[in-house]
């Protein structure tokens, strides 16, 4: 069953350690099987809903997903990333 990565940034503290996460960050979700379906700010929000970026990535399992999270490559985006965002960072299996 798929599953997926939902990442919505609450707050960007350091947009340069942003950037050096995303260079490290994109290869080594798409490397783990990651396929990213949406990142960017919302065209539309309701109800709650926040102007926050959002990513979508979509894994072939929730087991692959948290392995993409917790791989060498992605960790050493995390360290790249360095307190630059705080986020909120979920992994949902799909329905």
């Amino acid at each position: 069953m798929s599953a997926y990565w939902i990442s919505t940034y609450v707050e960007v503290t350091d947009t340069q350690k942003l950037e050096a996460y995303a260079v490290l960050a994109g290869p080594a979700l798409v490397g783990a099987g990651g396929r990213f379906l949406a990142r960017g700010l919302p065209e539309q929000v309701y109800e709650a809903g926040q102007q926050t970026r959002t990513v979508l990535i979509e894994f072939p399992s929730v087991e692959a997903a948290v392995a993409a999270h917790d791989s060498a490559a992605y960790q050493e985006a995390l360290a790249a990333l360095d307190g630059g965002a705080v986020r909120d960072l979920r992994i949902v299996p799909g329905a």
